[in-house]
């Protein structure tokens, strides 16, 4: 495999709350100003335009609505002028771009990565198979015509969103399909002070990353979002430190092996998280257990992938 060096960046940004334009306008100031530092790649959060609903886990359902519109108002089409945004600036620092987002598709909105080559092109995406709990009230789910690994100049890019990470199927899939640069995106959710796994939360999303580094022998950027001050404010909990708090997430570089080769950083602090990672030391972990090679016994468990587009409609032809 040969030594293969590429610099990645994790964005440990806040959205501007519910602002899809002033979001987007964020996002390429930060895309040029990681392309200036020599980024190749730069993985931004989970529904980082235009952010995440946190009132799912800080209201009643009913109370949420007023939201909803808004977010319904101000998600991504793709493409659209959003995404062509993105791309030129993509294309005008040269790096590859993958952005969270909540994608409109009709009348439902749904929890996607989108993935944009260094010319700007929308290469690919992915829609959050199964919206976590609460989260079912605001995005549909999505299928397996887009559980894909993206064969870039850079190697092998794929992702995931937040809990999918928990399943397992969905992570050997991306395995399967030899997957070297992972990224791995999430909400600020210790931040939210009120919910239960507030404490827990991105002790679970480094053990999930590290895991997943090893297991997928893959090198795992791990990028959340920390909760900004104008989030907190819209939702009406200023001053309200038992309920939201500015801050939270764990943002990291992890190599094929579990160990953190940048970061973690956390907090409010906004950060581009740098790393050059070499693509070269997966051979390494390969030789140990190459789960979907000589560690793989398919005599005993294979793997059933569904790759059709879910369609509402089906024509019969004569």
């Amino acid at each position: 495999m040969g030594t293969k060096v590429v610099k990645v960046c994790a964005a440990h940004v806040a959205p501007v709350f519910l602002d899809r334009e002033a979001t987007v306008e964020k996002a390429c100031g930060l895309i040029a100003e990681a392309g200036r530092a020599g980024a190749e790649l730069v993985v931004f959060p989970e529904v980082f335009v235009p952010g995440y609903p946190y009132w799912i886990w800080t209201k009643q359902t009913k109370d949420g609505v007023p939201f909803f519109v808004e977010l319904m108002d101000n998600a991504v089409v793709v493409p659209g002028p959003a995404t062509d945004a993105i791309g030129k600036a993509a294309k005008q620092a040269g790096v590859f771009v993958v952005m969270g987002m909540t994608e409109r598709g009709g009348g439902t909105l749904y929890n996607t990565l989108l993935y944009f080559d260094n010319a700007g092109r929308i290469i690919g995406k992915h829609r959050k198979l199964v919206p976590t709990m609460s989260e079912r009230v605001v995005w549909g789910r999505g299928d397996g015509s887009d559980l894909s690994v993206f064969d870039t100049p850079l190697g092998k890019i794929s992702g995931l969103i937040c809990w999918e990470h928990t399943m397992d199927l969905a992570r050997y899939a991306l395995a399967a399909e030899g997957e070297q640069i992972h990224c791995s995106v999430w909400p600020g959710i210790s931040a939210v002070t009120n919910d239960p796994n507030s404490e827990i939360f991105d002790a679970v999303a480094e053990c999930a990353c590290r895991h997943h580094a090893v297991a997928a022998q893959a090198f795992v950027i791990c990028v959340m979002t920390p909760v900004a001050q104008d989030s907190i404010d819209r939702l009406g909990f200023a001053g309200r430190p038992d309920m939201m708090k500015t801050g939270g997430g764990w943002t990291a570089v992890i190599a094929p092996n579990g160990q953190v080769i940048a970061g973690p950083h956390t907090g409010a602090e906004e950060k581009l998280l740098m790393a050059d990672i070499d693509l070269g030391q997966i051979a390494f972990a390969k030789f140990a257990c190459d789960s979907a090679g000589h560690y793989a016994r398919p005599d005993v468990f294979t793997l059933l992938i569904n790759r059709e587009k879910q369609n509402i409609t089906e024509e019969m032809l004569e």
